[in-house]
């Protein structure tokens, strides 16, 4: 790995959950790897007071305790910020000073925006106001959590802002599903194998399904959620991301606008929705009061904050077409909720049956599946069917599978600990480009507008703790949907991988 520029991060919204829980963990993790530039420091910003030192006790309860993170913690430092007016960036300007000055640190500035969405043009205004936002001599990168916007307009008017303030190739658009080690395999699994690679096409492929499945609710962000929903806050950014590198065709060289090229053409290539065909190839549905393992589960109705007349879809699946060479007929399903009966994001490769069924009828083939699990237990399965011992032909599926948990001298770093690295060194490939945002939006809106102007689309229950709605069976014409997880006793799930 080449040596990587010292450099200096911001984070504003330190004060916040994602600092704590996600970013500050991460970036100790590649110090302890010894992956950080050579000099390196974290400013915290936020509109909350604290001193270094108070900011370094806050996040320290987020690091091993039974480790010395000192000498880490010495790179933490900490600036009060108000969001009112290009002059209250100055202080964090003259500490970014100071700190280059002190530590010997070029002006290399990371700009990462762990803040409420609202902040998203106002913040790159105000570094641009200052004078922070491009140097001729120093990079300025600047990292943006989704969402990104909330329609196709709000998409829109989102980077027609920033780039008022910053260039393309200066926006890293966050998703952590990108970072996710499994994701970035899907590349190699496809192009460094030439076993599978001739069979990616319609062809050899019956469908593909891509499930998101949590089996926790809204947790206390009824608020937010209510106002958000499964569509918005799943399936627009990180599971359309996944489509795009399932779906894409070879880069020409492993780059990142080479491989952002290829996800967009996908994007660009996805059938479009007219409104009238939402209500049979999209099912949204909510949880509702059940027993999970004996104990009662609230609705979501009934979830502090959200309205109790709520029409936000807490589960929604989709059936949708790539019009290309490559994926001609082909019908990719996704599907993703809250309250459902465990955590698991998977990828399944339904591969066609054999053409002659020499060992049984049809109704008794195999269909061999490729499955990419995403999380937990991240690995990939191939189903093939074999022999039964003795007499006859009698054909059993069985499974071939890769665990990363087995490589056990190897640590798989977490999705924010690669792209944090990967924004240090100028590598944009993992993460999403303006124009695949809003084409992913434009495909998604007809969606929107149909439910929010045909008040007889269904919005249909299921008991917290299902797979979703009975009706998203009707989805997949003649087949089913893969259940990763089998109950095995009362009290608990074993995920098949």
């Amino acid at each position: 790995m080449k040596e990587i520029s010292s450099q200096v991060l911001v984070i504003f919204g330190a004060s916040g959950d994602l600092t704590k829980r996600k970013l500050i963990p991460a970036l100790y993790d590649l110090y302890i790897r010894k992956l950080l530039p050579k000099k390196f420091a974290v400013l915290g910003a936020a509109r909350t007071p604290l001193s270094d030192d108070d900011f370094r006790k806050r996040v320290s309860e987020f690091l091993p305790a039974q480790e010395n993170t000192e000498p880490f913690r010495e790179m933490l430092f900490y600036q009060q910020v108000s969001n009112e007016s290009a002059e209250d960036f100055m202080p964090l300007k003259n500490r970014l000073s100071e700190i280059s000055k002190n530590l010997q640190i070029p002006a290399n500035y990371i700009f990462y925006l762990s803040t409420p969405p609202v902040l998203y043009s106002v913040i790159p205004q105000f570094l641009d106001e200052i004078g922070l936002s491009k140097s001729a001599r120093y990079f300025r990168r600047l990292i943006i959590e989704k969402p990104f916007g909330t329609d196709l307009n709000s998409a829109k008017e989102l980077n027609i802002k920033l780039l008022n303030y910053f260039d393309e190739d200066q926006i890293y658009r966050i998703d952590h599903y990108l970072g996710k080690e499994t994701v970035q395999n899907m590349l190699v699994t496809r192009f460094a194998n030439g076993i599978f690679e001739p069979l990616w096409n319609h062809k050899y492929i019956e469908r593909i399904e891509i499930t998101s499945a949590e089996s926790l609710g809204v947790e206390g962000r009824g608020g937010y959620y209510d106002n958000s929903g499964a569509l918005r806050d799943m399936l627009q950014n990180h599971l359309m991301q996944l489509v795009g590198f399932v779906a894409m065709e070879p880069p020409v060289v492993i780059e990142a606008n080479a491989i952002r090229n290829e996800i967009i053409k996908v994007f660009q290539s996805l059938r479009p929705f007219k409104e009238n065909m939402v209500a049979k190839n999209v099912i949204r549905g909510q949880y509702t009061e059940s027993l999970i393992k004996g104990e009662k589960v609230i609705g979501y109705r009934d979830e502090p904050g959200v309205d109790p007349y709520s029409r936000t879809e807490t589960f929604v699946a989709i059936r949708f077409f790539i019009d290309n060479w490559r994926w001609a007929g082909v019908p990719f399903y996704i599907r993703t909720g809250k309250k459902m009966p465990t955590r698991v994001t998977e990828i399944v490769i339904h591969f066609k049956s054999v053409p002659h069924h020499l060992f049984g009828n049809a109704s008794t083939s195999v269909n061999n599946q490729l499955i990419i699990r995403i999380q937990p237990d991240e690995g990939i399965l191939l189903k093939f069917g074999m022999k039964i011992p003795g007499a006859g032909f009698e054909v059993q599926t069985v499974n071939m599978d890769f665990h990363y948990s087995d490589l056990a001298n190897m640590k798989v770093p977490s999705a924010y600990e690669r792209l944090l690295l990967d924004c240090m060194q100028g590598d944009a490939t993992l993460y999403a480009r303006g124009d695949a945002v809003e084409q992913a939006w434009q495909f998604v809106q007809p969606i929107i507008n149909a439910w929010e102007t045909n008040p007889e689309i269904p919005i249909y229950g299921y008991p917290a703790g299902t797979w979703g709605p009975e009706n998203t069976d009707d989805l997949i014409k003649g087949a089913n949907w893969r259940f990763p997880c089998k109950n095995l006793t009362d009290d608990g799930l074993y995920c098949e991988l």
